[in-house]
């Protein structure tokens, strides 16, 4: 490899370690170990009335298509009542909901819970006005108590 296609690379790395998720996305880094924080946070949506469409282990289909991932799963959730006005005034809104939370963990064993600010999204993206999307900006406080030790 030439000097010029390595620094190349390093650079890519370095810029990849920078910004390694596009600024929408919001990691919270959870104060519990995996396995608690996947129990709050199916219990927190419970108590809060909101709906979890699916519950998609990532790291057992890895590991049934013969390879592997650290633990990684995916929550669909939302509250119909809160989502169904925006997909009304806009159809197409309807890519970005229900809401989704990944719960992770990484190569130290720390567990993260990665969503995204759809309110933004979806008024910028999506024309729709801020207080129908305001609703949706309650994700962040919900993720946030999952992952604190409180």
């Amino acid at each position: 490899m030439t000097a010029v296609a390595l620094g190349t690379m390093t650079a890519m790395s370095a810029q990849a370690q920078e910004k390694p998720y596009p600024a929408r996305t919001i990691s919270l880094t959870s104060q519990h170990g995996f396995a608690t924080t996947v129990d709050r946070l199916k219990s927190t949506l419970a108590s809060r009335g909101l709906t979890l469409f699916a519950d998609i282990d990532q790291s057992a289909a890895a590991t049934q298509a013969g390879t592997s991932l650290r633990p990684t799963r995916l929550f669909l959730f939302g509250n119909p009542k809160g989502g169904t006005p925006a997909m009304q005034m806009n159809p197409h809104a309807a890519v970005e909901l229900p809401l989704r939370a990944v719960v992770w963990q990484d190569e130290r064993g720390t567990t993260h819970i990665d969503y995204q600010d759809l309110s933004g999204v979806l008024a910028a993206d999506y024309g729709l006005s801020a207080d129908m999307v305001a609703p949706l900006a309650a994700v962040r406080p919900l993720l946030e108590s999952v992952a604190s030790s409180k």
